[in-house]
């Protein structure tokens, strides 16, 4: 794309050289001196974390901090400059934004990290494609199934490198279960039994008033507008998660939370990256646990307590069960570990990748596909934010996920959107 159909299409009026990415005039994602330079959206604790282990990348530098609580701004770049000093010796600055759109105009920032609460994760994907920067954003990828296919077809219209944060690709033993799965070391999968935590709730937090240092008008941004509480936007002082990610429209509970683990890796074991279950059963009362859904093989997925604890997957095949999560890898009946090597002509591999953030990196420099990308990340919120809707209507319902509607229910359809607010929404509709 020439740089004159890029401000066509991108619908912007500044001037070429305050909008146009450093890939658009030649440098093809990566910065003149090497380095990919990136800008952070979001500066709480899991932007942080992210922000301490790109620090430790040869391949990137950290130029931006972008976020709507000062106070959480200037405790990132205070953390970011200490730790570079230690590392280096020598002092080290970074640009401060409260506006992220404001961040995507410098022209020195060629990709982005977006660590926010998840309703903003669809505005910022599309906006930061619209300035061709290469994108990684945490897990789960959207709230809605329309902000997914949104947010994919920003991607690839505009060409960018997108990595969804769902790192459980790139660990090990997680790797090692899917290659197991796929080579038929427990036979044909008859059944998996997922335990994550409960569905999404409404949001009944009294209003109190928001702090000073907060834009609370823009961290609501494109969703409809409530009062502060210090559960929904935790305080810098507040070590806790921020809790937003239990309230609809903000996040989607654990379904979404840990769903955007532990379904990913069921998607990926049982080869439907590309695709989706077919048909969804819930309790039919008010429960947060026991809804099943169902691919087209007849694979069925049940969303249960069934171990010790939470973030665990049983894998259940016609010859044994496997089973995995963050602290095991086990099979049943046992086997030796080297009964589960897996050979190197075996019929199956699968993308091998031990580090997620480098992954992104190296795919930004060869401008490839990375181990997570935009459709995959998309593909298993929708089966997250499927399940919660199911819940909330407590019927069955049937999923074409070709189409992505739900076949003959209308008041379903409706569901795939939500409302937003004012003119949010422009960019999404604009791609």
């Amino acid at each position: 794309m020439n740089r004159r159909n890029f401000i066509i299409k991108s619908g912007l009026s500044s001037s070429i050289f305050s909008i146009v990415p450093s890939s658009v005039l030649g440098f093809n994602g990566v910065s003149p001196n090497n380095k990919i330079q990136i800008g952070f959206i979001g500066a709480g604790r899991q932007g942080r974390g992210l922000m301490k282990n790109f620090t430790e990348y040869n391949e990137c530098q950290i130029i931006a901090i972008s976020d709507v609580d000062s106070q959480k701004v200037d405790f990132f770049s205070e953390e970011f400059e200490n730790k570079i000093l230690k590392d280096n010796e020598k002092k080290v600055y970074i640009k401060k934004f409260e506006f992220y759109r404001e961040m995507l105009q410098n022209t020195s920032v060629d990709a982005v990290v977006i660590a926010t609460p998840d309703h903003w994760h669809a505005q910022m994907s599309v906006d930061s494609a619209k300035y061709g920067k290469d994108i990684y954003c945490e897990k789960p990828l959207s709230s809605t199934i329309s902000e997914g296919r949104a947010m994919v077809n920003s991607a690839r219209k505009y060409k960018v490198v997108y990595q969804t944060g769902s790192m459980q690709r790139s660990w090990k033993h997680f790797r090692h279960a899917v290659e197991l799965i796929q080579n038929g070391y427990i036979g044909e999968i008859k059944e998996v039994n997922v335990a994550i935590g409960d569905p999404h709730k409404q949001c009944d937090l009294p209003s109190l008033k928001a702090p000073d240092h907060l834009n609370w008008n823009e961290w609501i941004g494109p969703v409809p507008y409530r009062g502060y509480h210090p559960d929904l936007a935790c305080l810098l002082e507040d070590k806790r998660w921020g809790q937003w990610r239990n309230y609809k429209p903000f996040g989607g509970g654990m379904i979404t939370d840990f769903g955007a683990h532990m379904f990913d890796i069921v998607q990926w074991a049982l080869e439907m990256d590309n695709s989706g279950p077919k048909l969804f059963v819930p309790p039919k009362k008010n429960a947060t646990l026991g809804l099943s859904y169902y691919y087209d093989n007849e694979v069925k997925v049940n969303h249960i307590k069934w171990g010790k604890g939470n973030n665990e997957i049983q894998f259940i095949g016609s010859e044994g069960k496997l089973e995995v999560s963050r602290r095991y890898l086990k099979t049943s009946p046992d086997k030796s570990l080297k009964d589960l090597i897996i050979p190197k002509n075996a019929t199956k591999r699968v993308y091998q990748s031990d580090n997620h953030h480098l992954d992104w990196l190296n795919s930004i420099k060869n401008r490839t596909r990375p181990i997570c990308d935009v459709e995959i990340g998309h593909r298993t919120a929708s089966v997250c934010n499927i399940c919660n809707i199911a819940y909330d209507l407590q019927r069955d319902l049937e999923w074409d996920a070709k189409k992505e509607i739900f076949v003959g229910d209308e008041s379903a359809n409706l569901l795939i959107d939500r409302p937003y607010r004012g003119n949010w929404n422009l960019s999404l509709i604009h791609i």
